[in-house]
C-alpha cells in the first residue's frame, strides 16, 4: 500500500483515504479580493477539500526585462507583463484576509509559492502544505529549500522527463518524506491525446512509497475521474466563476456546476473501487437465488452407479444442488440413491462429496 501522510491537519492522503481535491483558483480572481472570497466559498460548497492560489514576489520570480516587456494579449491587465502581474497579485495582508475567510468557511487554504521569497511568506502564513508548480519542479535549489521546511509538499510534473522526476523525488525525499507527485501536462486547455494518464501507473512503479496524483488542464471532468480510477490520491483542477472572463486560465477551468459534478463523480468512483477481493457479495444473493445454476442428472441414474460426465448437466434447478464449478468432483463418485432424469444432485446424494451447496 502506498505511503500515507497527513497533508492538512486531520486530513490524510494516500492508502485507502479519499482523494484530496484541490480547487485551483490561481489568479482567476481577476485581482479582486471579493471575487476571490466568492471562489473560496464556491470551492467549499462544491465539496473540494482545498482552495489554492498562486503567490509570487514578482521581482524574485521575473527579471526586469521580463516585467518590462510589452503585453498586448487580449488577456492583459496592463501595458507590460509586470503591470499585468501586479494587477493580479494580492498583498500579504490580502492573503491573510483570504486565509481567515477560508478558515471561517471551513476549507483548507494554501498557494503555490512561485519563487523562494513567496515560499518564505507562505511559511510565515503557516499554510498546511506547499504546492510546487510545474515551472519550479526542476528548480532544485528551490525544491531543497522548500523541502527542508518540513511541511508536506504536492509537486506537479508538467514539462518534465522521468529522469528529471527521479531527481525531484530524490531531492525532496532527502529532506522530507511527506510529499506526493502529480502527473501533469502544461497546456491550457489540454487536448486529451496529450494527457498521458498512463504516467500515473509509471510513477506508482517508480515511486512506490509516495502517493501519486493528477493535475489537469483539460476540458470537462471525465479524464480527472479516470485518473482517480487509476489511483490518483490528490487531484487539482483550475476553477472559475465564468469561463468567458479575461485570463488565459479560465478556458481550461471548471465552473461551479462542473466542479460539483467532479467531486460527486470522484466520490462515486472511489466507492465503486471496492476492496479488490473477489467474492460473491451479499447484494448478489437475490440474483444467485433466482438464477444460480446447479448440477442435475441428465439421465436416469440407478442407485449405486458411478457418475460419469455424460450423466450430468448444469441448469437452474430446484432445490439448489452441487454448484457448477464442482461438476468434475462428482465424476467417479457413487450415488447413494436413485436419481430421476432432471433431478437436482444435492451433496447428500453423492458418496464422498462433502461440500455444501452455496447459499
Amino acid at each position: 500500500m502506498p505511503l500515507k501522510f497527513e497533508l492538512c491537519p486531520g486530513r490524510m492522503v494516500g492508502g485507502a483515504h479519499p482523494c484530496f481535491i484541490i480547487a485551483e483558483i490561481g489568479q482567476n480572481h481577476q485581482g479582486d479580493v471579493e471575487i476571490a472570497k466568492k471562489m473560496i466559498k464556491m470551492a467549499k460548497d462544491c465539496g473540494a477539500d482545498c482552495a489554492k492560489f498562486q503567490k509570487s514576489e514578482l521581482e524574485h520570480k521575473f527579471n526586469k526585462l521580463a516585467l518590462e516587456r510589452p503585453y498586448n494579449s487580449k488577456h492583459s491587465w496592463g501595458k507590460t507583463y509586470g503591470d499585468h502581474k501586479r494587477h493580479l497579485e494580492f498583498s500579504h495582508q490580502q492573503y491573510r484576509e483570504l486565509q481567515k475567510y477560508a478558515e471561517e468557511v471551513g476549507i483548507f487554504f494554501t498557494a503555490s509559492g512561485m519563487d523562494e521569497m513567496a515560499v518564505e511568506f507562505l511559511q510565515e502564513l503557516n499554510v498546511p502544505f506547499f504546492k510546487v508548480g510545474s515551472g519550479d519542479t526542476n528548480n532544485f535549489p528551490y525544491l531543497a529549500k522548500t523541502a527542508q521546511k518540513g511541511r508536506p509538499m504536492v509537486v506537479s510534473s508538467g514539462m518534465q522527463s522521468m529522469e528529471t522526476m527521479r531527481r525531484v523525488y530524490n531531492t525532496v525525499k532527502e529532506h522530507n518524506p511527506n510529499f506526493c507527485i502529480l502527473q501533469c501536462t502544461s497546456a491550457y486547455p489540454l487536448d486529451p491525446e496529450n494527457v498521458n494518464l498512463r504516467v500515473i501507473s509509471e510513477y506508482q512503479k517508480e515511486f512506490p512509497d509516495i502517493p501519486i496524483g493528477y493535475s489537469g488542464h483539460e476540458s470537462g471532468i471525465s479524464i480527472t475521474v479516470a485518473a482517480v480510477a487509476l489511483g490518483a490520491k490528490v487531484v487539482e483542477r483550475h476553477v472559475t466563476l465564468d469561463k468567458t472572463w479575461k485570463g488565459s486560465d479560465h478556458e481550461a477551468s471548471l465552473e461551479p456546476a462542473e466542479l460539483a459534478e467532479l467531486v460527486r463523480s470522484i466520490r462515486l468512483v472511489e466507492a465503486s473501487l471496492g476492496s479488490g477481493v473477489k467474492t460473491m457479495l451479499p447484494c448478489e444473493k437475490a440474483c444467485h437465488d433466482k438464477l444460480g445454476k446447479s448440477v442435475v442428472a441428465r439421465v436416469h441414474v440407478p442407485s449405486g452407479a458411478v457418475l460419469t460426465l455424460d450423466m450430468l448437466v448444469v441448469k437452474v434447478a430446484e432445490p439448489r444442488g452441487v454448484p457448477p464449478e464442482d461438476i468434475f468432483q462428482l465424476v467417479g463418485k457413487k450415488v447413494l440413491e436413485e436419481l430421476e432424469e432432471d433431478q437436482s444432485i444435492t451433496p447428500d446424494l453423492v458418496d464422498g462429496y462433502g461440500k455444501r451447496a452455496k447459499c
